[in-house]
This record gives C-alpha cells, sequence and structure tokens, in this order.
C-alpha cells in the first residue's frame, strides 16, 4: 500500500526527482492539487502528486521514484480538465530549486478553476484557502474566468461554459465575495 504525501514525504519526492533528472539542463516541475495544499500547509497530507513538467524528460525515472518511495504520482495540469487561463505561465509560484530541478506551484488561479469546477468537498475546502491565502485574488480570477473564450470549452464536451461560470460566481458569492447573478 502506498503511503500518504506528507509535506516531508513531499519534500523527499521532489528531492529524489532533482536527483534522478537527467543532466544536461534545468527542468521546471509543477505541483498541482493536493501538493499544493499540503506545502502551503492548507492540509496534512494527501494521497497523490499531482505533477506537470514543461520537460517530461525529467520523469524518466517516476515509475521507480514511485516504487522507492512507496507513493502515489499523477501527470496532471488543470488544463487537462478545464479551458486554460489567460496568462497562466506568468503566474507559477517557485516553492524551490533542488540542483537542475526548479519546483513550482502551478498557476494558483488554474488550480482554483479546476478545483471549483471539479467541486468535492476537500476541492472546496483547498479552493476557500487558495483565496484567504491571498494566493489567488477572487475579483482577477473572476475576470480570468469570465474572459475565457467560449470556443475554449469545445476541448472540454462534459463542460459548458454556463456551468462553469456559475460554479465560480456561485463559489465567490458563497465566500462572501458579491452575489452571483445566476441566483
Amino acid at each position: 500500500m502506498r503511503r500518504e504525501l506528507t509535506c516531508e514525504a513531499l519534500q523527499g519526492l521532489m528531492r529524489e526527482i532533482a536527483r534522478r533528472a537527467p543532466g544536461g539542463r534545468s527542468y521546471r516541475v509543477f505541483l498541482v492539487g493536493g501538493g499544493t495544499a499540503v506545502l502551503a500547509g492548507w492540509r496534512g497530507s494527501t494521497i497523490d502528486a499531482d505533477l506537470h513538467a514543461d520537460d517530461e524528460a525529467v520523469f524518466r525515472d517516476i515509475q521507480g521514484i514511485k516504487e522507492r518511495l512507496q507513493v502515489n504520482v499523477e501527470l496532471a495540469r488543470p488544463e487537462d480538465f478545464v479551458p486554460a487561463l489567460a496568462g497562466t505561465e506568468a503566474r507559477h509560484v517557485l516553492l524551490e530549486t533542488i540542483g537542475r530541478v526548479s519546483f513550482y506551484h502551478y498557476d494558483p488561479y488554474a488550480q482554483l478553476l479546476s478545483k471549483v469546477v471539479r467541486g468535492f468537498r476537500k476541492d472546496m475546502q483547498d479552493a476557500e484557502s487558495f483565496i484567504a491565502s491571498g494566493m489567488v485574488d477572487p475579483e482577477r480570477f473572476r475576470s480570468l474566468v469570465h474572459d475565457i473564450p467560449e470556443a475554449a470549452y469545445a476541448r472540454y464536451p462534459a463542460l459548458s461554459q454556463r456551468a462553469v461560470l456559475e460554479a465560480v460566481d456561485g463559489f465567490l458569492a458563497q465566500i462572501g465575495d458579491q452575489p452571483s447573478p445566476f441566483e
């Protein structure tokens, strides 16, 4: 059985990824979802580490790393589930650099959108933490989501623009930002 990923276990995973990274260049690895929540101190553990990299060569030994550390790793990013937000690349948050690998929290705004759209209880707790921590400004978040072109939803047949806007505006209204226009 795989162990839950605590802050210490996530840091060990990061060190191991850096140790096993192919030589000759630098890499960027992004933590998404539960990994961000754990490293930000919002919860004590997560069941898996969702990771993304600009160059997946950095994950060449990810199966071996998972086995050695007895952890679950998924290669995923918010855009696998929800439309991209403009400017994501400029909003990644640097955690630390270990050797040739720089580790980041993936764009908090993109992570928040994914969590709000999925809507599970733990996701919504994390979503509230993105706002409460100041990682995400509610008005900027609302604006970024409302600016997603309708055509971007074509890649996500399970989503509609209206449903996403209702989920986001409802979430923001619930946390006290302002009333939802859909109420």
